[in-house]
């Protein structure tokens, strides 16, 4: 029996939640900010969405429970490797209202056509005529000028003309052009006879040499090639690590984690406390934050580049009472409320955006402030762009979730 494909699962659990729902393409798409073309693609398996902000909006309007959700994204990452390792395009939005989403989505297909266009291109046009050939003519008359033997042995040969200027004879001589020395070919007699070593002191320096180079092959210091075991995310065993796993290569992921500095618990389960701090890895990793474990994210991981360590719940507790000096105890209560006052605190939104940081700012926010994600994490921009939201309103209202929180 042919094994069902991890897209053609992935397709089917869409088509289950779809079906679920009572509601059609067109509705579920405006609901999830998504066209309802696109989401016909996703539910036949024609297509695999590049981003699982999609596919996690989709999942919300359809009423998928946390269980479903951690299993869908399972699904979808295990798709999207298959799509990757067959070359094919990544999938766009498909009618994402914001701009900045939809070209976040383009960059998995986008990205590559730009560089192939800036590579390939007209060859260089390279001659083989860089060199210019001796004519005849040019032969005789710079041998001419030059040497009256040469001039005189031209004469001898009955003065044909040369198509190369090689010559014809044994022990005649070319001149090129802007060389002044006389060039001797095949027969001729050179000048000072250069004296040659005897071969019974060649044959024991040649042999010398061989040894010494033999000699230094073995002994040149190797890198010592990287074996699967010391890179277990490398192994094929850990080819997909995914929303809802639970073994050994998710324990490598988090182990290297918190090699990284991150606050997290290492259990061997991807649960949602994995995926916020491998999304908060890839994006101060400048990787693109997709919460999957793909070549990229390995490749970071291992290198130990990328610090994670910020600042404390206290200190954070502290700052923002500072700014928020009118209102000190309700900005700590936000704050908590949104973030646990964590500065790499990520959260996923029902339309598909992510909050970041101290006061979880969107994506939509963001853009507004002049900020990125890698930009939110910091704890003193993110606190002060809080206060400016906080500052333009007069109140909270950009937390309307966490105002039960202040009372």
């Amino acid at each position: 029996m042919t094994p069902v494909q991890p897209d053609a699962r992935f397709a089917a659990y869409l088509r289950m939640l779809k079906e679920r729902s009572g509601r059609g393409f067109d509705r579920l798409g405006k609901q999830a900010g998504v066209s309802g073309s696109s989401l016909h693609r996703y539910c036949s398996g024609a297509s695999v969405p590049a981003d699982y902000r999609i596919v996690h909006s989709f999942a919300k309007v359809c009423g998928a429970t946390g269980e479903e959700q951690r299993e869908l994204h399972r699904l979808w990452a295990l798709a999207d490797l298959v799509r990757s390792s067959r070359g094919d395009s990544a999938d766009g939005a498909g009618g994402f209202p914001e701009p900045a989403l939809r070209e976040s989505e383009g960059k998995s297909s986008g990205a590559f056509a730009e560089s192939a266009e800036g590579v390939v291109g007209e060859p260089e046009d390279r001659s083989s005529d860089g060199v210019p050939e001796i004519s005849g003519a040019e032969t005789a008359g710079t041998a001419g000028g030059t040497s009256a033997s040469s001039a005189g042995k031209a004469s001898e040969t009955g003065g044909e003309p040369r198509a190369t200027g090689v010559p014809r004879g044994a022990g005649e001589a070319v001149v090129a052009p802007g060389y002044p020395e006389v060039i001797s070919l095949t027969g001729a007699e050179p000048r000072a006879r250069r004296r040659r070593a005897p071969r019974w002191v060649l044959a024991p320096a040649a042999l010398a040499v061989v040894a010494l180079l033999a000699l230094a092959v073995v002994l040149w210091p190797r890198e010592r090639p990287v074996d699967a075991d010391d890179r277990l995310l490398f192994s094929p065993a850990c080819d997909a690590v995914v929303m809802g796993q639970h073994d050994d290569c998710v324990r490598e992921l988090q182990r290297l984690l918190v090699r990284a500095r991150a606050r997290m618990s290492v259990d061997g389960s991807f649960g949602p406390e994995t995926l916020r701090r491998l999304t908060a890895f890839q994006v101060l990793a400048g990787v693109e934050p997709r919460g999957v474990v793909d070549a990229g994210t390995k490749d970071a991981l291992y290198a130990g580049r990328v610090d994670m360590s910020t600042w404390t719940p206290e200190r954070v507790e502290r700052r923002v009472r500072e700014v928020f000096a009118e209102a000190p105890d309700a900005a700590v209560a936000i704050a908590r409320c949104t973030s646990f006052l964590d500065p790499l605190w990520v959260l996923p939104n029902t339309n598909g955006s992510r909050n970041w940081g101290v006061f979880q700012i969107s994506d939509g926010r963001l853009r507004e402030l002049g900020g990125t994600p890698l930009v939110a994490f910091d704890p003193e921009w993110n606190i002060q762009a809080a206060y400016r939201l906080y500052a333009a309103r007069g109140d909270f209202g950009d937390w309307r979730a966490c105002q039960a929180a202040l009372q």
